[in-house]
C-alpha cells in the first residue's frame, strides 16, 4: 500500500486520487495547499487526512511515500525537487517540467536519492493505447499519421477580457502545446520513437503563449502531423496510415474507438476495446507496480524516463520555434 500525498487541489487531482484509491494500491494520507481551508475541503471527501500548509513540513511527513503534483506547471520543478530531497517518490502531472535542464536535474536527483519520478502522461498507460501499439505494423510500413486534439478552454474567455489565467500564462509555463499538444506528442514518440526533425507553427495569443498550432514530426520515411489548440474545437478523429491499411482512432489522448480499414479488400474491422470509467486508473496501477517492485519493473521504468525526457526536449524545441518564452527559461 502506497501512502499518497497530493499537491494541487483541482479537479484533476480528485480524478487521480479516486483512480488511485480504486486500484486498492494507495491510501490518501496528506493534502498540501497554501490555504488550510482549501486542503481541508479537498480532504473531506476521503475521510481523515493530514492537511498541511507548509511545503517543507508536508514533504517531510513520515506517513507519506509518494507525492502527486498537479499544481501550475511552473511550480512542478521546485515542488518535485523538495519532495525528492525528502526521499519521496514523485508523480508529476504532465507536462512535468518547463525545460530540459529541469528534467535532467530531477532525473539525476531522483537517481541519487534512490526514489522514482514519473510524468503522469495518462494516455500512454491506457490498455487501448497499448493495444494499438501491438496492432501497428513495423515502422517501414508506416507512411504517415494525423493526430488532432483541440478543445476550447473556457479560461480563454478571461484572456479575451484582458486577464492572464495560469493555463495561458508564460509565468506559469502555459499554452496549448503544453496542455493539450503533449498528448499527441507522447503518442507519436511512444508509437514511433523520436523523430529526426520537428517543425512547429503556432498562433500566439495576447498573453504571449501559443493558443493553437500545427506540428510536423519528420521521421525517416514518414511524417506525423499534429493539430493542437485551446482557442477552438476540433472534432476530427486521428489516423495512422500504412502501406496496407489505415487505423482510425477516436483520439490519441483517450482512445475509445478504433477501426482498421484494409486497402486490398475494402473491409473495415472494429477493434474491441474496454474503456475505464476513470481514465487515470491505468497509470495509477502502473506507477504502483513499479514503486512496489522497482527491480522487477526496472526496464519499464527506464523506458518511461527515456520517453519523458524525449517528449520534454521536443516540447522545448517546438516552443522555441514559435518564440514562446517562459519565466522558467534560463538563457
Amino acid at each position: 500500500m502506497m501512502h499518497l500525498g497530493i499537491i494541487g487541489t483541482n479537479w484533476i487531482t480528485h480524478q487521480f486520487v479516486e483512480a488511485a484509491l480504486a486500484t486498492k494500491e494507495y491510501q490518501l494520507t496528506a493534502v498540501y495547499s497554501r490555504k488550510l481551508a482549501t486542503a481541508e475541503e479537498f480532504g473531506s471527501r476521503y475521510g481523515e487526512v493530514i492537511c498541511e500548509t507548509d511545503l517543507d513540513e508536508f514533504v517531510h511527513l513520515p506517513e507519506v511515500d509518494v507525492i502527486y503534483i498537479a499544481s501550475p506547471n511552473s511550480l512542478h520543478f521546485s515542488q518535485a525537487k523538495a519532495a525528492i530531497l525528502a526521499n519521496k517518490h514523485v508523480i508529476v502531472e504532465k507536462p512535468a517540467f518547463s525545460t530540459p535542464e529541469e528534467m535532467v536535474e530531477i532525473m539525476t536527483l531522483a537517481n541519487e536519492k534512490n526514489v522514482l519520478f514519473f510524468e503522469a502522461a495518462r494516455n500512454i498507460h491506457e490498455d487501448n493505447f497499448k493495444k494499438v501499439k501491438k496492432l501497428l505494423p513495423p515502422l517501414e510500413e508506416v507512411i504517415g499519421a494525423n493526430f488532432s486534439y483541440m478543445k476550447y478552454s473556457s479560461r480563454y474567455d478571461a484572456v479575451l477580457a484582458g486577464e492572464e489565467p495560469n493555463i495561458f500564462s508564460p509565468t506559469f509555463s502555459g499554452g496549448s502545446l503544453a496542455d493539450l499538444g503533449v498528448y499527441p506528442v507522447y503518442a507519436s514518440v511512444a508509437w514511433f520513437g523520436m523523430p529526426k526533425e520537428v517543425h512547429h507553427f503556432a498562433r500566439k495569443i495576447a498573453t504571449g503563449v501559443d493558443g493553437i498550432g500545427t506540428v510536423i514530426l519528420r521521421y525517416e520515411n514518414f511524417d506525423v502531423t499534429i493539430q493542437h489548440g485551446k482557442i477552438g474545437d476540433s472534432f476530427l478523429p486521428s489516423e495512422i496510415y500504412t502501406t496496407a491499411k489505415t487505423f482510425v482512432l477516436s483520439s490519441v489522448n483517450a482512445i475509445n474507438h478504433v477501426t482498421i480499414h484494409q486497402r486490398a479488400d475494402h473491409t473495415v474491422e472494429e477493434i474491441p476495446l474496454h474503456v475505464e470509467e476513470n481514465p487515470m486508473i491505468e497509470e495509477a496501477r502502473v506507477f504502483a507496480a513499479i514503486m512496489q517492485d522497482p527491480t522487477v519493473h526496472h526496464e519499464t521504468y527506464q523506458e518511461l524516463l527515456t520517453l519523458a525526457q524525449g517528449v520534454n526536449l521536443l516540447l522545448y524545441k517546438m516552443r522555441k520555434q514559435v518564440d514562446v518564452s517562459y519565466a522558467a527559461d534560463k538563457e
